[in-house]
């Protein structure tokens, strides 16, 4: 518990000395990382950055080991994770996250989280997500660009994702902003705003549908 309570509620010192040590964190393997305490990984700076912005019920897609999900359950949210791969703790496995079982408009906030990407029909997937909005709800997700999370993904020998799964056809190094807007626009969602994190290595996408 203290663990997740010093990442998603980090005082100002703690914050800022993360921020000072970004540059030395990226070359220490994340495990490390998680072991001092006032230290916070990649995941969990990039948690609890879009758990800050949950609201109502969540469906977290592509949600890994479903991380996530379980810490806003922890602060009496509703909320579950999909995804294709069979990663522990996730609350469905699914063929196809272009196609899930739920009805329109049954989510306040739908993530993707680190995972488009990783997703080869992608477009399908954030069309599905606008269908599974409510008018007022929103997506979230976080993206790094092509070269920023090729570097990562080759130096991160710990990351599981990787090592168990691998990459796949259809797969990408991460987006470019005018890709990812461009997909957005023609899923019907606009974005409400986009904000750098991690010295703007990574970034933070909110949006609405268009209508």
């Amino acid at each position: 518990m203290q663990a997740k309570e010093r990442t998603l509620y980090p005082g100002i010192g703690s914050y800022l000395l993360n921020q000072a040590l970004l540059p030395l964190k990226l070359a220490v393997p994340q495990p490390i990382i998680q072991k001092i305490p006032f230290l916070t990984t990649n995941q969990e700076i990039r948690l609890g950055l879009v758990l800050s912005q949950v609201k109502g019920n969540l469906l977290d897609i592509g949600c890994a080991e479903n991380k996530l999900v379980a810490m806003y359950r922890e602060k009496g949210g509703q909320g579950l994770g999909v995804d294709v791969h069979p990663w522990p703790g996730a609350d469905q496995v699914v063929a196809d996250t272009s196609k899930l079982a739920f009805a329109d408009g049954n989510f306040e906030t739908i993530t993707l989280v680190a995972c488009l990407n990783h997703i080869p029909n992608r477009e399908d997937v954030l069309k599905e997500a606008a269908r599974l909005l409510s008018d007022q709800g929103r997506l979230i997700l976080t993206n790094l660009t092509p070269f920023i999370s090729r570097l990562w993904h080759a130096f991160a020998f710990w990351d599981a994702d990787q090592d168990d799964r691998g990459m796949k056809p259809g797969e990408v190094w991460g987006l470019t902003d005018s890709e990812l807007s461009s997909m957005l626009a023609h899923a019907g969602l606009k974005i409400e705003l986009k904000k750098p994190f991690s010295w703007g290595l990574n970034q933070l996408y909110i949006c609405k549908k268009s209508f």
